[in-house]
């Protein structure tokens, strides 16, 4: 409820009801409603008209044995003498009902000789109708509320665009370009998002080169103190610059690696998932990495096939090898395809666990260097998995060990 549209709608209701009703207000108090007595003034000159018919011996007018049936109204009965007093009239007339549904009937005795019968409309109430006033602003409230309805969706349209439009940020973080059309404020915001939305892609463009540029300068500086770490007499100091030289140049790599994953676009394919998993296990346990598939449903997602084969592998890979064992399933849930990745290794603090996909992020900055890697692989599988519409995750399991979990948008052709 709480949204400019119903705002919007609420003020134009509120307002037009408020006014009609004001004035209807106003002018009743103003002018008056029509006055029962003089509802019933023609009414006593019709029965004055009818007696002069009748003692002029007209036969226009048929006398009844009996008055009309029904129940005599206690309200308008006296004000109908009163209106014959009036006119010097002593007749002891009645106004009856018989049902709800029927006229008002007058009964006017003629002497001995019967009745006068015949029906009137019914009569306005007297004063302030206030239930014909309810009636009234009732039907101005559902007229008023479809206007209002109408029209506040008509002015929010362009906001909801701008809104549709952000939502529809894609993975990379650009924005679509929205159109600049409708009133002048949301043109202006329109060309301020477009404008921010280029200033944002030739940034990130910058950053990208920026990156690639120094992974690739670091090469020649690596190349160098490469030849001059092989001229080192001590054999033990000249392993340890070798080894640093080995991890310098795979961060280059890696990083080199990260800018192609985040520019490079491969055009999506249907992947039958459950194989894709299946081939990368054989491969690693081709390498004596203990990877292990321990459930696998046949499902098909839609990617493009070498990115997500990297992603795949660098968390299993993860997994292998920081955490002795790697366990893969893959399942279907709620239309998505979920791949959880356990292994048996000492897990992170729980303090980590939201830093685990930062760029060069080590849980011990002094582990083991033969386990390679520069701390990029759990980035780049980041920017792949949603790239290409998913979400990953990790928490620590119960007992110890990390627990990976790859949700991917299930592709309608899996009808396994």
């Amino acid at each position: 409820m709480n949204t400019l549209r119903v705002k919007i709608a609420l003020l134009l209701v509120v307002a037009i009801v408020s006014v009609v009703g004001l004035l209807t207000v106003v002018l009743f108090y103003l002018l008056g409603p029509p006055k029962r007595v003089y509802s019933l003034a023609p009414v006593a000159l019709q029965v004055e008209t009818l007696l002069r018919v009748v003692d002029e011996g007209g036969g226009a007018v048929s006398l009844v044995p009996q008055p009309a049936p029904g129940r005599i109204s206690e309200r308008l009965t006296p004000r109908l003498r009163e209106a014959l007093a009036a006119r010097d009239l002593d007749l002891a007339a009645t106004v009856s009902r018989d049902g709800w549904r029927a006229p008002l009937m007058v009964s006017v005795p003629i002497g001995n000789r019967g009745f006068v019968v015949f029906p009137i409309t019914d009569l306005p109430p007297q004063g302030v109708p206030w239930r014909g006033l309810l009636r009234w602003l009732l039907l101005i409230t559902i007229g008023a509320t479809a206007i209002a309805v109408f029209v506040a969706n008509r002015m929010v349209r362009p906001l909801a665009l701008l809104e549709s439009a952000v939502e529809s940020v894609g993975p990379d973080g650009t924005l679509p370009t929205l159109p600049e059309r409708g009133p002048a404020e949301v043109r202006a915001t329109a060309k301020a998002i477009n404008s921010l939305s280029s200033r944002l892609k030739r940034a990130m463009e910058s950053r990208m080169r920026l990156v690639a540029a120094a992974g690739h300068d670091l090469r020649t500086p690596i190349t160098r103190m490469r030849l001059r770490a092989e001229f080192v007499e001590d054999e033990e100091e000249r392993a340890r610059w070798l080894t640093d030289l080995d991890e310098l140049e795979r961060i280059a790599d890696s990083a080199i690696l990260l800018v192609r994953e985040e520019s490079v676009k491969a055009p999506p394919e249907l992947i039958q998932l459950d194989e894709l998993v299946g081939s990368i296990g054989a491969e690693l346990r081709d390498q004596n990495l203990d990877v292990t598939e321990t459930a696998v449903a046949p499902v098909k997602v839609r990617a493009s096939r070498l990115t997500l084969n990297r992603a795949l592998r660098n968390l299993i890979i993860n997994a292998a090898t920081h955490g002795v064992r790697a366990r893969v399933a893959v399942a279907r849930a709620n239309g998505t395809a979920r791949i959880v990745i356990e292994d048996d290794g000492p897990g992170l603090p729980p303090d980590l666990l939201d830093q685990v996909f930062e760029p060069f992020f080590r849980a011990d900055p002094a582990r083991r260097q033969d386990i390679r890697g520069a701390g990029l692989g759990l980035t780049i599988a980041r920017e792949i998995v949603q790239r290409a519409g998913g979400t990953i995750s990790i928490s620590n399991r119960v007992g110890g060990g990390l627990r990976q979990v790859v949700e991917l948008p299930k592709a309608e052709e899996a009808l396994n």
